[in-house]
Parts: structure tokens; C-alpha cells; sequence
């Protein structure tokens, strides 16, 4: 367990990479950033809480969490990076803040276990393979503001039955 001075600004890349014994964190207000794969392969992390403060989660900053199976993101964040989540096998769902305008290449991709996303009015572009291999997703609700969706971003969604696309 670590918790987290409230002086600091920034996590930096692969600050907790490979901490394979680590469960929890608290990360303080005073944190802006959360840089590229600052917790990737943090094996038995199994929640987490960003701040408010946080506006920025760069890519792959929680990749291959694997047992990660809840977390709370901030309604300051405006987009999901490329690899964020991808590999948490363990997540079953995720609700983006309605601040979140993109969502990036992979930013879900092999989250096996993922059964339900809600995305916000705000998104407008989803990358290349954001859902690529959730198979335990059924269904999802592209809303209007959508303008693009990029290549392979359901490939291998077995489990998938239904998709709501916008009129637009």
C-alpha cells in the first residue's frame, strides 16, 4: 500500500511499474498527471480512486492491471489514452465522465471481462481497437456526438449482440 505526499504534481512513467505486490494507492488532490505506464503490470491492484485534480492519465498507465476491478475517474479527465486500461482483465465496468471527449487506440483492448461501458454525450471520437477482445461485452450505445470510430474497435467482441449507432 502506498499513499502519496499531497506536494506531489506528477506520477511520472513506469513510476510503479511491475510492483507486482502492490493493492492499493491513494493518489492526493495535488496530482495533475499520471504519466505512461506509471502502474502497467501492477499485478494485484484491485482499486483505485483519481482525484479531481487529475487531467491526464497517459497511455498505458494501467495496462495489464490484472486484477483491477473497479475504478473511479475523475469528471476532469478529457480523454482515455491509448493502452489506459488495456489487459485488465478483471474490469466489468467502467462509466467515462461526462468530461471525456476521446477514447484512445486500445485504451480497452483485452479487457476480457468488461460486461457494460457508458459513454458520455461528450465523446466524440472512439481509436483504432478501444474494445478490441472484450468479449463479455453484450451491448453499447454510441451516442449522437460520435463523429468516428476507428478500425478493429469491436474485433473479437464475441459476446457482442447489440449496438446502438447515431442517427448522424
Amino acid at each position: 500500500s502506498i499513499t502519496l505526499p499531497n506536494t506531489l504534481k506528477s506520477i511520472g512513467q513506469y513510476a510503479f511499474s511491475y510492483c507486482s505486490e502492490l493493492t492499493s494507492i491513494t493518489i492526493p488532490n495535488s496530482v495533475t498527471s499520471i504519466g505512461n505506464g506509471a502502474f502497467s503490470y501492477c499485478s494485484e491492484l484491485t482499486s483505485i480512486t483519481i482525484p479531481n485534480s487529475v487531467t491526464i492519465i497517459a497511455g498505458s498507465a494501467f495496462h495489464s492491471c490484472s486484477k483491477l476491478t473497479s475504478i473511479t475517474l475523475p469528471s476532469s479527465l478529457k480523454s482515455i489514452s491509448n493502452s489506459a486500461f488495456s489487459g485488465c482483465t478483471e474490469l466489468t465496468s467502467i462509466t467515462l465522465p461526462n468530461s471525456v471527449t476521446s477514447i484512445g487506440e486500445s485504451a480497452f483492448y483485452e479487457c476480457t471481462g468488461l460486461t457494460s461501458i457508458t459513454l458520455p454525450n461528450s465523446v466524440t471520437s472512439i481509436g483504432d481497437g478501444a474494445f478490441r477482445n472484450c468479449r463479455e461485452l453484450t451491448s453499447i450505445n454510441i451516442p449522437n456526438s460520435v463523429t468516428s470510430i476507428g478500425q478493429s474497435t469491436f474485433s473479437g467482441c464475441i459476446g457482442l449482440t447489440s449496438i446502438n449507432l447515431p442517427n448522424s
